[in-house]
């Protein structure tokens, strides 16, 4: 199981963590593609517990997934330098979370056309005035590659969260002369 190391930090709030999670429109996916590690910024959903990709159906992402399901995803936010007269002091108020699991495609095409509406929600609010359908999931193709989209879920098997919070004033800020 994977901890966190500096105690002092850990963040065990769930109410937190899930409105932090929530919130956040984008995680860094984490893959081993042979012995290297991958890494790709992706827009993500937290939705019933798990995290949802998606993508083109294709590509470096799709290849080493199918071929090594376990990932690490993380989601982070930076909230400035916290201030402090010793230099060596200096520190970054912040939050992340941590997911480990396995990245499964989505193949229920019912479930993918709600997974989508939600992107949508998230990312679009308003702005189609139609529901997506299973159907229109179904038949639609990238228009880069012609293959179906891609989306895959992440239930955690493990999360670590960790805060470094402070006041506002504690934060630096440029002043202009």
């Amino acid at each position: 199981m994977n901890q966190v190391s500096y105690t002092k930090r850990n963040c065990t709030d769930q109410e937190k963590i899930e409105t932090f999670l929530l919130g956040e429109r984008t995680g860094v996916l984490g893959m081993v593609d042979g012995v290297l590690p991958y890494t790709l910024p992706v827009n993500y959903l937290w939705y019933k517990g798990s995290i949802y990709f998606h993508g083109m159906g294709s590509g470096k992402k799709e290849k080493i997934l199918s071929q090594n399901p376990p990932v690490c995803f993380t989601v982070y936010k930076e909230h400035g330098t916290v201030i402090d007269p010793v230099p060596c002091h200096a520190d970054t108020s912040y939050m992340s979370v941590m997911l480990f699991g396995q990245a499964e495609k989505v193949r229920d095409f019912k479930e993918a056309a709600e997974v989508f509406q939600k992107f949508l929600d998230k990312f679009m609010p308003k702005y189609y005035s139609q529901p997506l359908t299973s159907t229109l999931i179904e038949k639609y193709r990238s228009g880069m590659d012609g293959n179906q989209v891609s989306i895959y879920r992440i239930k955690p098997e493990e999360m670590t969260a960790k805060e470094n919070a402070v006041e506002p004033k504690e934060l630096f800020t440029m002043k202009m002369p």
